[in-house]
């Protein structure tokens, strides 16, 4: 690739699955536009992230989703949604349901980025009670957790704001959340400190 073209950076993934993996054909496409002596990041949101010549944007964001590789926005957004590896089963660990979530909600402006995290049952693998919005399936329901933080000196659990909810009002209530937080947050506040200040009662009410 010409060094001169201006690059953007995108975050990349293998999308909503059984475990956090790669195909060799997605790596050898994400190779395709990499030079030599440059570096892929893996974050801590399971993106990797990568620059692309800006002019070809839509067309390489074709390309990887043609052989099934997630794209989203780098910067102020809702991230992908960290998950578990579903370990038994599609159905039995609600992966339509995790799925669902991350086609409605990664990639909304919000003030600052916000990370979403899914597991299908009480063991928690996927993090969801310390990250700004959690969701854990319990038999056949869902729970929801707001504000946990998983890193630094404050570091806090989630609190439970409702538990057996149905899949739909699931996707309704976060809705409510995330367009709350994208109205009434201040420029680069982070959920956390957006949950401490507005607190349940006021962000149920609006």
């Amino acid at each position: 690739m010409e060094s001169d073209e201006k690059k953007i950076k995108i975050a990349v993934n293998g999308g909503i699955g059984f475990g956090s993996k790669l195909n060799a054909k997605q790596l050898l496409l994400i190779s395709k536009y990499m030079n030599e002596d440059e570096e892929l990041e893996l974050t801590t949101f399971q993106q990797l992230y990568i620059e692309i010549p800006e002019n070809k944007k839509e067309e390489i964001i074709q390309e990887f989703e043609n052989v099934g590789l997630a794209c989203y926005p780098v910067g102020n957004y809702v991230k992908s949604l960290r998950t578990c590896n579903f370990c038994k089963g599609e159905e039995r660990e609600g992966m339509p349901v995790a799925k669902e979530l991350n086609k409605r909600f990664a990639g909304k402006q919000v003030p600052f980025t916000l990370k979403m995290a899914y597991t299908g049952c009480p063991i928690g693998c996927g993090e969801p009670m310390v990250s700004d919005i959690g969701v854990m399936k319990f038999k056949d329901q869902y729970n929801l957790y707001v504000g946990g933080k998983g890193k630094g000196f404050d570091a806090e659990v989630g609190m439970l704001l409702k538990e057996n909810l149905e899949p739909e009002e699931l996707y309704d209530l976060i809705a409510e959340i995330i367009d709350s937080y994208a109205k009434l947050g201040k420029k680069r506040e982070t959920f956390f400190k957006f949950w401490r200040r507005i607190g349940k009662d006021q962000l149920i009410n609006v």
